[in-house]
């Protein structure tokens, strides 16, 4: 089970924008006092992204990654009227409500992997989450992996989970290889991929999976494509529990894709 439930937090100042990608994330100041990047409901993939951003982080954090607090942030109808620039005052007004924010990582740097080395186990279980998820946004450039205090931080799973888009054959997308891997930044030092198949495995039990995902708050879960929010949170478990029971047809992907490079 998840020991710790998320957090909820009140934007209080909006400080800058981080103009990467076409989601316009911006740090932003809670009633806590602290800073965060703060993901909006408004955004371009609306709160599919932030569904992927929080059971992507959370999967992360259950398999002992070093992931920053994820919590919910509150935004006022209020907060973007003196905002001057008209493009954030959009994306604020359309994001009144719950949204999704990540602890500020101040002074982190951007992880490359010529200047610090991952070792195989760790590479390997990385590539093996990323096929799990099928994020698509780990790759030399874009890493989404940062060094603070000289450690490895994993950032930004709002593109995992793409199937979800659309819910097209999602059930069968649940046993696909993850052909994205190729572009995987990681793909060369991950070695081990055999070995962190079963351990992995064994952490993301289903009642894991099903309480990382009863994270996800009701009103995110309101699309057309189910008949319930009950039935829509199903579909994230199962499509979830389906891919890890599948998990040896990512894993061979991996080796495949591996033997190509190397």
């Amino acid at each position: 089970m998840i020991e710790n439930p998320l957090r909820t937090v009140n934007v209080t100042r909006y400080v800058t924008p981080l103009r990467e990608g076409g989601s316009l994330p911006a740090i932003a100041e809670a009633d806590d006092g602290f800073l965060y990047v703060l993901k909006f409901r408004g955004a371009g993939q609306g709160v599919k992204a932030l569904i992927a951003e929080l059971i992507g982080g959370e999967i992360a954090r259950a398999l002992g990654f070093r992931v920053p607090e994820i919590v919910f942030a509150n935004l006022d109808e209020a907060f973007g009227r003196t905002e001057p620039d008209e493009e954030i005052q959009d994306l604020l007004k359309f994001s009144v409500g719950l949204n999704l924010a990540l602890h500020y990582l101040s002074g982190a740097i951007t992880f490359d992997p010529v200047v610090t080395a991952v070792d195989a186990k760790t590479a390997s279980a990385i590539v093996w989450m990323d096929c799990l998820l099928t994020n698509v946004d780990r790759t030399a450039r874009n890493t989404n992996m940062l060094i603070w205090h000289k450690e490895l931080w994993l950032i930004d799973h709002g593109a995992s989970l793409y199937f979800h888009h659309a819910w097209h054959d999602w059930e069968k997308q649940a046993k696909r290889p993850f052909m994205q891997v190729k572009e995987h930044v990681l793909l060369p030092y991950a070695s081990m991929l055999a070995e962190v198949d079963p351990e992995l495995r064994v952490v993301l039990t289903p009642e894991r999976i099903r309480a990382i995902v009863n994270l996800i708050p009701d009103e995110w879960l309101s699309g057309k494509e189910f008949s319930s929010v009950a039935e829509h949170r199903e579909a994230y478990i199962h499509f979830l529990e389906t891919r890890i029971a599948s998990s040896e047809v990512f894993v061979n992907e991996v080796q495949h894709a591996r033997e190509i490079l190397i």
